[in-house]
Order: structure tokens, then sequence, then C-alpha cells
């Protein structure tokens, strides 16, 4: 398996493994909803503020993760880690996680500090996640125990100065 950078060409395939993924899960209504999320990241976001990582075997892509850029007032290099989909037929061989970790390194690399997510927080955990305060979420959260954090810098998930933002495509209320 390699995991790598996503590449704007292969923004079909990618779309079509988000709404695959989470139609299996939750229906194909949730599947559209959240490829649109991933165009959306794909192509209208600027460069530096969403990464994309895939996991590729055979030359298929089997799994996706985005991180997006999270601002904040005074500036902290944050990052929302979301949306992550790994095909049916893949789940449960840890793939996601090896993936969530990879996307975690090379952030680290860049010099972000700050990883938040909004999910499970029983998977979440598994790769370091920690419940944040919800001060950091950057709209009211129907299910606020699922707002999570990481510090890559060693430090400690703390409340941050200032109002945060999101890019646009998470800049929708239904996503929260």
């Amino acid at each position: 398996m390699q995991l790598v950078e996503c590449e704007s060409r292969q923004s079909p395939e990618i779309q079509a493994l988000f709404a695959r993924t989470f139609s299996a899960a939750e229906g194909p209504a949730e599947g559209e909803h959240v490829a649109g999320l991933v165009r959306k990241l794909m192509a209208d976001s600027a460069p530096e503020d969403v990464l994309g990582f895939v996991a590729m075997e055979q030359g298929r892509i089997m799994a996706g993760i985005f991180f997006s850029r999270l601002t904040f007032d005074p500036p902290v290099t944050a990052f929302l880690l979301s949306p992550v989909a790994v095909h049916p037929d893949h789940q449960g061989r840890g793939i996601g996680q090896r993936l969530i970790r990879f996307g975690l390194e090379r952030l680290k690399a860049t010099g972000a500090t700050r990883i938040f997510t909004y999910g499970d927080p029983a998977f979440y955990s598994r790769v370091g996640f920690t419940p944040a305060p919800l001060e950091t979420a950057p709209f009211r959260l129907s299910h606020p125990e699922g707002w999570l954090g990481q510090a890559l810098d060693g430090g400690e998930v703390m409340a941050l100065a200032g109002v945060p933002r999101c890019v646009a495509a998470f800049d929708d209320p239904a996503y929260w």
C-alpha cells in the first residue's frame, strides 16, 4: 500500500470513493453530500489551505483524507481533519488509522501545531485525539462530544484566542 498526497486529476475517483463509502454507511443522500464537500475542498480551496492524502493499492484509491486550514486570531497553524473514507471492501484493516497518522506527520513537518476533528471519539482516540474545548469549533455542534483535538507540538489541546474560521467548503452549519 502506498500513502501519497492526492492530485487534482484524481478528483473524480476520490469523490466516488467518498460517495460510495458514506452511502454504504449512512445512505445515498449522505454519500452525495460528503462527495460534494470533497469536490468543494479540492476545487474551491486555496492549495495552501487544503491537504489531501490517499492510500493506493495496485493503482486504485482505497482510502482518502483531507485536512483544511482552521484560522484563529492571533494566528495558530491549525487544521481540521475531515472527511476520511476507507472503501467498504477495505475497512477493518487499519488503513484509516495509517492514513491519519501519515497526514499528521506531514502536517507536523509543515509546522502545523493543532489538529481538530469532529467525529467518533472511540475511533479518533486511537490516533491521539482527545476532547477539545468547544470554543475552538467554528460552529455550534450538534454532538459536542465529537469535537476532538491533538497538539502536534507536544503541548496541550486548549482554548485558543479568537473566533475560529474554516475554509469556505465547511462554512455551512449543516456539517456541524
